[in-house]
């Protein structure tokens, strides 16, 4: 059986030493702060210059992956000699998606021989964390690179996202919010509970008073979808910088939810590509769980 690769972006923000452990190759994101490009390298420095900045008032910028970076990451790889898996972030939230897809068939046509495979994910941060390690499972337990490839294609929208944001003046800023709607949802302290459907796009569900309020109905919200899955898989808990709220938070999910195994709730750090249009206090749960219709 021929050799292959798992690959992924730092938008899955995964450990870097999770990353180096399983040889998870990645591409990184890119942002900018006060005129100073830094890459997203899924390091904890990374993490703490964005949140640092944020909570200072700077507003960061992000930008696309170019066409001949992806060409030049998956030539890299090609000349490994190995098939390639890669996932990305949902396209619906990167247009970089399309310079992957034409880097692709640029690579492929120079390496004939190997296989280069992009299955949409259509998840972003944990969720696409844990599809990822759960395709890394099953290659490191024997899964070909067909099988892998289609489990991914068949149960991505089983990955459930629910997310918090803590101050809409972030997506305004980003341009994903109106001015008006923003100021109106800070001075009356509004929290947005955000789901990911199942093109993969945020959607606004509901909006919450006040972050105590908001925090027990995501908690509440999120058993709607659990499955037979969520019991025996990970689930993740993320968190823009806020890690005591998460814990305290994982210990109320595991008591409202006592089938869950303390093992596998996890928490992790959102990443500076994500955090850039969220802002700091975001939490977010992700899991495998009911397929996602809406």
């Amino acid at each position: 059986m021929k050799e292959f690769m798992i690959a992924t972006t730092s938008t899955a923000d995964l450990p870097i030493e999770y990353l180096k452990e399983h040889q998870i190759p990645f591409i990184s994101y890119s942002y900018t702060l006060n005129d100073q490009v830094y890459v997203d390298d899924c390091s904890e420095e990374s993490k703490s210059r964005l949140f640092n900045a944020m909570r200072s008032g700077i507003q960061p910028n992000t930008s696309q992956i170019s066409e001949y970076a992806y060409e030049e990451f998956f030539r890299d790889l090609a000349k490994q000699g190995k098939d390639i898996l890669f996932m990305d972030m949902t396209r619906a939230l990167s247009k970089s998606i399309h310079n992957a897809e034409k880097a692709i068939e640029t690579v492929s046509l120079e390496f004939p021989n190997i296989r280069i495979q992009m299955v949409e994910s259509y998840s972003v941060t944990s969720g696409l964390a844990l599809l990822l390690k759960y395709l890394v499972h099953l290659k490191e337990t024997g899964s070909s690179y067909e099988e892998c490839v289609q489990w991914a294609k068949e149960h991505a929208l089983e990955y459930v996202h629910h997310f918090m944001v803590e101050d809409l003046k972030w997506l305004r800023k980003g341009g994903r919010l109106s001015n008006a709607s923003a100021i109106v949802g800070s001075l009356l302290s509004i929290k947005p509970l955000i789901y990911l459907d199942k093109f993969g796009s945020l959607v606004s569900m509901r909006t919450v008073r006040g972050r105590k309020r908001c925090l027990k109905e995501l908690l509440e919200w999120v058993g709607q979808d659990f499955s037979e899955e969520t019991y025996q898989e990970e689930l993740a808990l993320i968190h823009a910088d806020c890690l005591e709220d998460v814990q305290k938070l994982r210990e109320e999910l595991l008591t409202m939810y006592p089938r869950l195994k303390p093992e596998l709730v996890i928490i992790m750090s959102l990443g500076p590509t994500i955090a850039s249009h969220v802002g700091p206090d975001f939490v977010g749960v992700a899991y495998r769980g009911k397929k996602r219709e809406a």
